[in-house]
């Protein structure tokens, strides 16, 4: 019986001055030996591993960068050998002037080379069709200037004690053994997004699930009262829309932690912020269990763009 592969990789990519004093757009390709091909960075999903860290992980094993993971570029489907199905996700992945220099790469048994190309020349060096189209999606956000993207990442907190005799407050409710074993499972994935700011829901359990995540990311979490079922509750949402317009504005990518009844209006405040189109993909990406999360994507240099994918994680446990 076939069975499914998961892998997950990134379109590494840099902007240059040519002497010609022009900006282009260049992108990373790998030849690997064994397979005497040219692609992209990517690779198989260790045991418990999340295609976002896997594909961190495989860029820095396969060309010693350091990379976080800008916009969703989807999946690509093929058959391998033998008539498995191997599934990869890819990201775009700007590659700093510090993140290059400090690469360590060295010509070993599975990667040759690296060639950094232009994006105009990238398409006709690459070996398969299926990248080739993965590419394509990639040209998709280049050429109109996407690229320079941040995310903002809502986030359900981890899986909470019931409310109850023991903890007749809600608020004060804590996370279940299994919430807090997510919560640290959480923390590595949400940073490969890079976020540089935490908000919170003041409740217990939403403080409890970005806690390892703060700690990681060596600051502080902010918590914010609008961001609680309470004030969700009372029915104005004057401030959270506040908050999240701010947090929109500033342009730099966020983790929010909230509650189920409230991360819809959160995702429609993202939608509004941005002037998105409406659609199911907003109510959707609020529809999360304990621990679950949606990352949305948006362009740094373009606002008014929207959002330019929704990528949505139900975290196993």
């Amino acid at each position: 019986m076939a069975k499914q592969v998961f892998a997950a990789g990134t379109i590494p990519w840099r902007r240059v001055r040519t002497p010609a004093d022009v900006e282009e757009l260049m992108v990373l390709l790998i030849h690997r030996r064994k397979q005497r091909d040219v692609s992209f960075p990517k690779g198989k999903l260790d045991p418990g591993e999340s295609m976002p860290e896997a594909a961190v992980r495989e860029t820095r094993e396969e060309t010693g960068l350091r990379v976080t993971l800008g916009a969703t570029l989807g999946t690509i489907h093929y058959e391998m050998p033998g008539g498995n199905a191997k599934i990869v996700q890819y990201w775009a992945a700007e590659v700093t002037a510090k993140a290059a220099l400090a690469s360590t790469f060295k010509p070993n048994s599975e990667v040759q080379a690296l060639e950094w190309v232009p994006a105009s020349a990238a398409r006709d060096l690459l070996s398969y069709e299926a990248d080739r189209e993965l590419f394509d999606v990639f040209l998709r956000l280049a050429e109109p200037g996407l690229l320079d993207t941040f995310s903002i990442t809502l986030l359900r907190h981890a899986k909470a004690a019931p409310r109850g005799e023991e903890f007749p407050e809600d608020h004060l409710r804590p996370l279940t053994e299994t919430g807090e074993r997510q919560a640290h499972t959480l923390a590595p994935i949400l940073r490969t997004f890079a976020p540089k700011r935490v908000f919170s829901s003041t409740a217990t359990r939403c403080l409890s699930t970005v806690a390892p995540l703060a700690e990681r990311l060596k600051t502080e979490v902010r918590e914010r009262e609008c961001l609680s079922q309470d004030f969700w509750d009372e029915g104005d949402l004057t401030a959270t829309r506040r908050l999240v317009g701010k947090i929109v504005k500033r342009g730099k990518s966020a983790v929010i932690c909230s509650h189920l009844p409230v991360l819809p209006d959160l995702a429609r405040e993202l939608m509004l912020a941005s002037g998105s189109l409406p659609g199911e993909y907003v109510e959707d990406a609020a529809r999360l269990p304990p621990a679950g999360f949606s990352v949305f994507h948006f362009s740094r240099s373009r606002p008014g763009a929207g959002i330019l994918g929704v990528e949505t994680y139900p975290l196993k446990h």
